[in-house]
């Protein structure tokens, strides 16, 4: 966390009058900034103004190290638990066989399962360029297989020598 992301301490708080919470969690009410600051001494902790958009700013009496130390431990959890998505690709070819398409299905499947998104390309070389419709045809086999698993987020798009399409987990 980095000195403008922390909040206003103490003699840091520079408005009127706050409402404050103590140390046990109980509304005191609205009160001077020098008042919050007295009682937070009385009980040896600090006064942090933990909703300053507020009107007046709320503040509570609490230890600001363990109040800091709180705050980069849930940090460090959400990045823990985040997922970044990555775009896994399978390649497929107009003369691919049953058997090795379903293969490679099996593996689209688990990639979604995963939560990735998957790109599937059909390459085509030669003269394979001049029966297109069959790389089409595999492409809607394999529309057919993915439709209850995944959402289509690119419909299959011819890109030079070679059809691409894109499927995301539901």
């Amino acid at each position: 966390m980095s000195k403008s992301d922390e909040p206003r301490i103490n003699r840091q708080i520079n408005a009127a009058s706050i409402r404050l919470i103590d140390h046990n969690g109980n509304m005191i009410g609205v009160v001077s900034v020098a008042e919050g600051i007295r009682m937070a001494e009385l009980v040896g902790l600090d006064l942090v103004e933990i909703s300053p958009a507020a009107n007046p700013p709320v503040c509570k009496i609490l230890d600001f190290g363990k109040y800091r130390y709180e705050a980069q431990k849930k940090a460090h959890e959400a990045r823990r638990k985040q997922k970044v998505i990555q775009i896994k690709e399978i390649k497929l070819r107009p003369v691919i066989d049953k058997h090795d398409l379903e293969i490679k299905m099996r593996h689209v499947l688990e990639f979604l399962e995963e939560g990735d998104k998957v790109r599937i390309s059909m390459r085509f070389k030669g003269r394979e360029m001049d029966h297109i419709n069959v790389g089409e045809q595999v492409l809607a086999r394999v529309q057919e297989t993915l439709k209850d698993h995944c959402k289509i987020e690119q419909y299959p798009k011819r890109e030079g020598k070679q059809i691409i399409m894109m499927v995301g987990p539901k």
